[in-house]
């Protein structure tokens, strides 16, 4: 499990202007550096290739990659709009982490900032000698790139902000949440039992804010359990909402631990993430496939096809992990009941006067009834049933009720 120091360097990482940046820096390193390197090149490789060869592609990357990247930064805006509008509104935040685009907008940025910085240093004579050949082999670099960062931008756009585009970056960044909560479904920590609760004696540490704890950093939690000598009850699970004053975690015996410490290691948000939370990734895609069932987009196959997704991210989940790497902390376990609930619940209700999403949902449950996960085959039959009752209250035939009841077997 990540650490909140490395998730948080992570997350940075995955911002558009961090990326920018780091490029836009490297430009002006490679323009400064062509007028540093000039006095190792042969002269006679520095009087083949001067200012005039170099200038007219430096004023043509100038010119043009500034108005590139503003068209491409507004073609960002507009699909990250209109996936907003058609498929969710949480899919922005994914497409917001789209690697492909942050490159290909830092790619134009960074040959903009380079081909002005080196103009820049051309007309204020830094570049002497052999300085000029230098930078035209920096600039024919730059031009590849920008080539390069051209092609991959047009195969992206194809693809970019589309439904099946979006619903597939959904998909898979459950399926790597989703995995990474049934290994550690407790985060490594001794699960606790429904209905357990702390000991009498032990001292809550209460929210400093209020929020969506998006993240829990157990390996902080631990070594200060174990500089206390204490036990932590973790009461606050990735995905669960507090208000500022609701209980963290407990910790007996309260002793002398460094409550401010334990608050750090939670980090709360005013939205959900996908990093920890499984079930808010898998309420992603169940919104998806609601939005799609709406009266205003009447969209069934989107909402099947959300199924089928769906069926298999809970059917070749790994089993559910058993591992306590922190015998000093508990914590409640993601529960397979939860899981179906968050899939499910929403496309039985939306869909259940559709046919065939009602058919292709009680499928989908049906393979993990059949599954080698007991609990998840409990949490199914259960929605089954909750299903079959939606669809037989909003069915008109009486066939369509009995072919799904035989579907079901129940």
């Amino acid at each position: 499990m990540k650490s909140l120091r490395l998730w948080q360097v992570l997350r940075l990482s995955r911002r558009l202007w961090v990326r920018t940046s780091l490029i836009a820096v490297l430009g002006i390193v490679a323009a400064g550096a062509a007028a540093l390197l000039g006095p190792v090149i042969p002269q006679e490789l520095a009087d083949r290739l001067g200012e005039d060869a170099v200038m007219p592609v430096l004023d043509v990357l100038a010119s043009s990659m500034l108005a590139v990247a503003t068209f491409s930064l507004s073609i960002m805006v507009t699909t990250h709009r209109q996936a907003s509008s058609q498929v969710t509104p949480r899919s922005h935040r994914l497409l917001l982490e789209d690697t492909t685009t942050q490159t290909v907008l830092a790619t134009f940025i960074g040959a903009f900032i380079f081909a002005l910085v080196s103009i820049i240093l051309f007309r204020a004579g830094a570049y002497t000698g052999a300085a000029p050949f230098v930078l035209f082999a920096f600039t024919v670099l730059v031009v590849a790139l920008v080539v390069v960062a051209i092609l991959r931008w047009i195969d992206h756009l194809s693809r970019l902000g589309s439904m099946d585009e979006t619903i597939a970056q959904a998909a898979a960044r459950a399926r790597d949440t989703l995995t990474a909560a049934r290994n550690a479904p407790s985060m490594l920590a001794t699960p606790l039992p429904d209905g357990a609760v702390p000991p009498a004696g032990a001292r809550p540490v209460p929210a400093p804010r209020g929020g969506y704890v998006q993240l829990v950093d157990m390996a902080a939690l631990s070594v200060l359990a174990e500089k206390a000598g204490a036990e932590i009850w973790v009461a606050a699970v990735p995905g669960s909402f507090l208000v500022a004053g609701r209980a963290l975690a407990h910790v007996n015996p309260p002793g002398d631990i460094d409550r401010d410490a334990i608050c750090a290691a939670f980090e709360i948000e005013a939205v959900r993430s996908f990093e920890q939370d499984a079930r808010f990734a898998l309420a992603v895609l169940s919104e998806i496939a609601s939005r799609a069932l709406s009266p205003g987009l009447n969209d069934p196959g989107t909402a099947i096809d959300i199924l089928g997704r769906l069926e298999q991210l809970l059917a070749e989940c790994p089993a559910a992990g058993d591992e306590i790497r922190y015998p000093r902390l508990h914590a409640p376990p993601l529960r397979a009941e939860d899981l179906v609930e968050d899939a499910f619940a929403a496309i039985a209700r939306d869909g259940a006067s559709m046919r065939e999403v009602a058919r292709r949902l009680i499928h989908a449950l049906n393979t993990l009834r059949q599954g080698d996960d007991p609990a998840l085959a409990r949490a199914a039959e259960a929605m089954t049933r909750r299903a079959l009752a939606h669809a037989e209250a909003a069915l008109v035939l009486d066939e369509d009720k009995a072919g799904l009841r035989q579907l079901a077997g129940l």
